[in-house]
């Protein structure tokens, strides 16, 4: 379903048990709220479970220009409004787990909770170039030129040897993102800097992390756990950046674990 928040239209679905808590997901770059699909068994059993493509991204909106972690917090906040829901145990991963910190710096009274998976919470200067040089090569020759490259980062050689659907699936989504807005939020990574701030926070919060994840490496997670008093951190190994996929049920099980308590 679509609704119009922030100004834009944002693709959502609400699943799970009405009138329990709502959880609500946050996808990474270059996909959708299709990668939480491993995880929608487990949290419907007991959640009202909120899935959303942020903008830019599956069927939401795609605004041209740069964008803003701001910007993306502000559009999650805008569709809990729209949607009329108060609170909600928020789950974010990549850049979504970047949403999560920005929510729970500048918008804690809507978390009841917040699980960082594959994150981080500032962008190096040395990985500045990196970034410039993948949306540059993006202007240049479309998303079908981000596909190999970004499975490599997401997923063990060994899971992508084994050639499951949901690689598939995945492959599919980078594809289908539209140009606009892998460069609007590939914008926004590039001002991410809350790690001077991650001591405000004050929610129940796990972290979780791929132990072989490059993008986003463990020490990234540690620096996050550092920070945030009482925190959680879970290493889940055998599994890159999408490790809600590649370790499902071991990710499934430390985050109801987590909510349940």
């Amino acid at each position: 379903m679509k609704i119009l928040a922030n100004d834009i239209q944002i693709n959502y679905e609400l699943s799970g048990q009405e009138g329990a808590p709502v959880v609500m997901l946050s996808h990474s770059l270059a996909s959708s709220m299709m990668m939480w699909n491993p995880q929608l068994e487990s949290l419907e059993a007991h959640f009202n479970v909120l899935r959303y493509d942020m903008r830019g991204h599956g069927d939401s909106d795609a605004p041209e220009g740069a964008y803003t972690l701001a910007l993306l917090a502000e559009d999650a906040v805008a569709l809990l409004d729209a949607l009329g829901i108060d609170t909600v145990h928020f789950v974010g991963l990549s850049i979504g787990g970047m949403i999560g910190q920005g929510l729970a710096l500048n918008h804690a009274d809507r978390l009841k909770s917040l699980t960082l998976c594959d994150t981080s919470a500032i962008m190096p200067d040395e990985a500045q170039p990196i970034l410039r040089e993948r949306i540059a090569l993006a202007r240049e020759n479309g998303m079908a030129d981000q596909v190999d490259g970004t499975l490599e980062r997401w997923f063990t050689p060994q899971y992508l040897n084994q050639n499951p659907p949901a690689v598939e699936m995945i492959r599919q989504q980078v594809q289908a993102t539209p140009l606009a807005g892998y460069i609007g939020c590939s914008e926004a990574l590039g001002g991410l800097n809350y790690l001077g701030r991650l001591s405000e926070i004050k929610l129940p919060t796990l972290i979780m992390v791929g132990e072989e994840d490059p993008g986003t490496p463990v020490a990234a997670s540690q620096a996050i756990h550092e920070r945030i008093a009482g925190s959680h951190l879970v290493i889940l190994p055998s599994a890159r950046h999408l490790s809600n996929i590649e370790q499902a049920e071991a990710f499934n099980k430390s985050l109801m674990n987590f909510l349940l308590r």
